[in-house]
């Protein structure tokens, strides 16, 4: 796209959302506080690299078979580093325990160590960004049953919490040398595919193993711990013990992070309702920003209305610094790169579209009783000229602008991914 142009289309939009009250200068300004959490397993459909095949089980699954998976960590670092060329804004990295680099060593996740992610450390400080950290509680021996930390097998149970013991460990770890919190999450596959009867029995034991591996209080400057629920799983499809209203609690009593997950929920749900709702008695949350269809299939995001309401509610909230954004799909029908690149950029467009609104001016018409000025005006918005403030921020960050990324991928594509 022709820099003249870009900047043409720049000032046209700039004048146009002047006339609503909409800086759109401070706007630019304001998206450098949307870090967004890429997730690593994009990029090898959930493999990671403890096993040579990279092939997991327990209600993860990546469909398709495109060429170019990442297979080692110098492929995915390599794909990584494509992607964050290919985004405006400062983002970050969101690793699972099953990405350390074990140089070739059979490592159980009881024993994994900071020197297992020590080189994943050094890469985020080269690369200016920040880590975040998951305790991976499925696809093992130990899950077989379909229960980890709330585990009736007692030695079963005592190996996930030191998993996750030292899952925290790293995180706190990591989140010092790199100065910036790091945010550690726990999900856990643990239900039931029929019906239950002793749904309380296992809650007993989650309750229990959470405190015990969260027993260490970490500096927050350092860590910060989150739980994540589900409404129901691939395989356990009765009962999940770790629900919404079980980590809800859970989280506002321990005064830890609730994850929302919006492909977690009832299709029905919306996870930009619960984020104000939260918020009133947490001092945090963690987003997982994703696109369900049917349900929790993990599709890579588009700008839609579910995650422009989730943005929406945070920007108008002045939430920013109380949100941690991260994202969670995995499509292997297509290229894994232009998959994080299409789902990035939609999420980061929903915040801008949010910060381009009046919501000063939205608020005195519905606290004045005038409904239909308010529709009236949340419909005129959609069709500004937002795709200019869009293309002028990429410009101004050096990052392709527009459609030009689908070019950059292709010539990506075939001269690395076609070749692995």
């Amino acid at each position: 796209m022709k820099k003249e142009n870009v900047e043409k289309a720049y000032l046209l939009a700039k004048e146009l959302y002047a006339e609503l009250g909409v800086n759109t200068d401070e706007v630019l300004q304001k998206m450098k506080d949307v870090n967004i959490s890429l997730h690593c397993w994009q990029t090898d459909d959930v493999g990671g690299f403890e096993t040579a095949d990279g092939e997991l089980s327990g209600g993860i699954q990546a469909t398709g078979n495109y060429p170019g998976k990442a297979t080692t960590i110098e492929q995915m670092r390599a794909d990584l580093e494509k992607v964050l060329s290919l985004l405006p804004g400062k983002q970050r990295l969101n690793l699972h325990a099953i990405y350390g680099d074990f140089q070739g060593e059979k490592v159980d996740r009881d024993e994994i160590e900071v020197k297992h992610f020590q080189s994943w450390i050094d890469w985020c400080k080269a690369q200016g960004i920040g880590m975040d950290f998951n305790a991976t509680c499925f696809s093992h021996d130990r899950a077989a049953d379909g229960f980890t930390l709330s585990s009736k097998n007692e030695e079963n149970r005592r190996f996930w919490v030191e998993h996750v013991k030292r899952c925290r460990a790293i995180s706190a770890e990591a989140g010092k040398q790199l100065g910036t919190p790091c945010v550690h999450n726990t999900w856990i596959p643990d239900g039931s595919k029929d019906v239950p009867v002793d749904r309380n029995g296992h809650r007993v034991l989650l309750k229990k193993s959470l405190d015990e591996a969260m027993a260490i209080d970490y500096p927050k400057e350092h860590m910060k711990d989150a739980v994540e629920s589900k409404l129901f799983g691939i395989g356990v499809e009765s009962m999940t013990v770790g629900s919404h209203d079980f980590y809800l609690g859970y989280a506002i009593k321990n005064n830890k992070l609730i994850c929302l997950d919006n492909g977690h929920f009832h299709p029905t749900e919306q996870v930009g309702d619960k984020i104000s709702a939260c918020l009133q008695f947490l001092d945090e949350v963690l987003l997982h920003v994703t696109r369900p269809i049917r349900w929790d299939s993990d599709h890579v995001v588009t700008l839609n209305e579910d995650v422009q309401l989730i943005a929406s509610e945070i920007v108008r909230n002045n939430f920013l610094s109380r949100v941690n954004i991260g994202l969670d799909f995995f499509d292997a029908s297509i290229n894994r790169i232009g998959a994080y690149v299409v789902g990035t950029r939609a999420a980061q467009k929903a915040f801008m579209i949010a910060m381009l609104e009046p919501t000063s001016k939205l608020i005195q018409y519905e606290e004045a009783g005038h409904n239909f000025e308010r529709l009236a005006l949340l419909e005129e918005l959609k069709t500004k000229p937002f795709g200019a403030v869009w293309d002028y921020y990429c410009l101004q960050e050096g990052v392709a602008v527009g459609e030009d990324y689908i070019a950059e991928i292709q010539q990506y594509e075939k001269e690395f991914l076609e070749k692995r």
